[in-house]
């Protein structure tokens, strides 16, 4: 049986002392594993709602956000650091253990009544996924799942996201 985690690279003490960090960029390598993870993350939708948004995360969740739409001929929508964005945006802000950060998207970019997927690379402390949440709560549109190529468990970003759907292809 295929093992995803056979496709992450740990690496130690990056990018700061005490953090191992997960690296996608072996997976990534091989076309077919990718491919495997987007069918893997389809299946897992709650297939009685068609999605007509998927979300990728600012950056490495824009990788697999934009396959995954395409596999549900859903259109995608960015969210961002500030500034990034060309046009009109809606804007959260949200708290770190160290400080405060925020994220945009485009004001048009969902319709209300749109039902979106968030996709992003990792679930760690849930603060960019909570704000994102909200970014599309804000736009009219209605999550109707987050999911996560690798979830961190130990840092409990699932509380942040409560009477949420979840799913996460890898956890560690």
């Amino acid at each position: 049986m295929l093992n995803f985690k056979d496709y992450i690279r740990e690496i130690a003490d990056f990018p700061k002392p005490g953090i191992s960090y997960k690296d996608i960029t072996p997976l990534l390598l091989e076309p077919k594993i990718v491919s495997l993870c987007v069918e893997a993350i389809c299946d897992n939708l709650p297939h009685q709602k068609q999605i007509h948004k998927v979300v990728g995360i600012e950056s490495r969740g824009f990788l697999l956000s934009t396959l995954i739409a395409q596999k549900l001929n859903a259109g995608v929508v960015l969210v961002r650091k500030p500034g990034k964005l060309p046009y009109k945006t809606h804007k959260k802000s949200y708290s770190l253990e160290y400080g405060e950060d925020s994220i945009e998207m485009h004001v048009d970019a969902i319709r209300k009544g749109e039902n979106v997927l968030i996709h992003d690379d990792v679930l760690a402390t849930g603060g960019t996924a909570k704000a994102t949440n909200d970014l599309v709560e804000m736009s009219g549109g209605i999550v109707i799942q987050n999911n996560f190529l690798i979830e961190l468990e130990a840092l409990k970003g699932r509380h942040q996201l409560l009477n949420q759907d979840i799913f996460s292809l890898i956890t560690y």
